[in-house]
């Protein structure tokens, strides 16, 4: 199956070769590579539209998950028939991300990686709006990024370490 990456803003140059080739990857660890997943790389006016519209909050965000199939965290979705091998769509807000990494001095393009398993945690049911919630999808996306690193020699780490 696929990921399917589009660029819908102007703002910031994306590398989308070396992001959908790690989302395969990062699919494969997560046990879901026959899925497919659509990938957004949004203007900070979209990532403020949609994150009013689905979570009440007008401000631009970093990523939103719009899952496929409502999963409890660990679980894998159970497709009925060929058309539902679909996780879902991540949209990455590039604009926010890469005024982070500027303010940072982070990596941008390894940040919208360890941001894009952060989404792919978000469709597969994994959540962090508790602590024990939290501190189960951070043991999932640093499994995920560390198989990720050990394929690629990046050093990718889970973004999330200070949120509870």
């Amino acid at each position: 199956m696929s990921v399917v990456v589009r660029n819908a803003q102007r703002s910031v140059f994306v590398r989308r070769v070396p992001l959908r080739r790690a989302v395969c990857v990062l699919r494969t660890a997560l046990g879901v590579s026959r899925f497919d997943v659509g990938l957004v790389c949004a203007s900070n006016a979209l990532m403020q539209r949609l994150n009013s519209a689905y979570r009440q909050r007008p401000e631009p965000t970093d990523v939103l998950s719009f899952p496929f199939h409502q999963v409890a965290a660990g679980e894998l979705p159970r497709p009925r028939c060929s058309g539902e091998y679909n996780l879902g769509d991540i949209f990455l807000g590039v604009e926010y991300i890469h005024q982070q990494c500027r303010d940072t001095g982070e990596d941008f393009e390894g940040v919208l990686v360890v941001t894009a398993a952060h989404g792919l945690c978000h469709l597969l049911g994994y959540r962090h709006d508790t602590k024990p919630a939290w501190e189960q999808m951070y043991r999932k996306e640093a499994q995920i990024l560390e198989e990720l690193n050990r394929l690629t020699g990046s050093r990718l780490r889970p973004l999330t370490a200070g949120l509870f």
